[in-house]
């Protein structure tokens, strides 16, 4: 798992509770820097990962991340749909669309007068499930149909 520690989103504790319970050991990569992407892969090649999970903050938004795992042949899993058209086998996580739509309202409604502390929190409601097909047939790997279905947007 690539993630930043000092990224106020994530959380390490949930996802190695996740790990264990499907019975995978999971590596903590934690990147500092744009510096420490280089070192990280290091890591990861010296301990054979299976894959990556690319947790998104600003530091791994780098290109040099997919580039890396697309190197070593790495399938990366990650959050954002820019992470599976920049060669993330696949991403899960909010719709950016819906995402910034809502930031839009938000802006409205303060710059309307609202007092952000009186607004509520949301929590998102869509999800976007993005395949890349072109990284999987780099990695030699075959996506089931029924995967391919549940997809929200497959890339060829």
């Amino acid at each position: 798992m690539l993630w930043q520690p000092t990224h106020p989103d994530t959380d390490y504790v949930e996802t190695e509770v996740a790990a264990q319970a499907l019975g995978v050991e999971l590596l903590s990569l934690e990147i500092q820097a744009p510096d420490g992407i280089d070192p990280v892969f290091e890591t990861a090649s010296a301990w054979r990962a299976d894959a990556m999970i690319v947790v998104a903050s600003r530091l791994t938004q780098e290109p040099r991340i997919m580039e890396r795992a697309q190197q070593l042949r790495l399938p990366v899993v990650a959050q954002r749909t820019e992470d599976a058209e920049a060669g993330s086998l696949l991403t899960y996580g909010p719709g950016t669309a819906d995402s910034y739509r809502r930031l839009a309202y938000y802006v409205d409604r303060v710059l309307k007068g609202a007092s952000p502390a009186d607004l509520p929190v949301e929590q998102p409601t869509r999800f976007e499930f993005v395949i890349n097909l072109r990284a999987a047939q780099a990695l030699d790997l075959t996506i089931p149909q029924h995967v391919l279905l549940q997809a929200t947007e497959v890339i060829p």
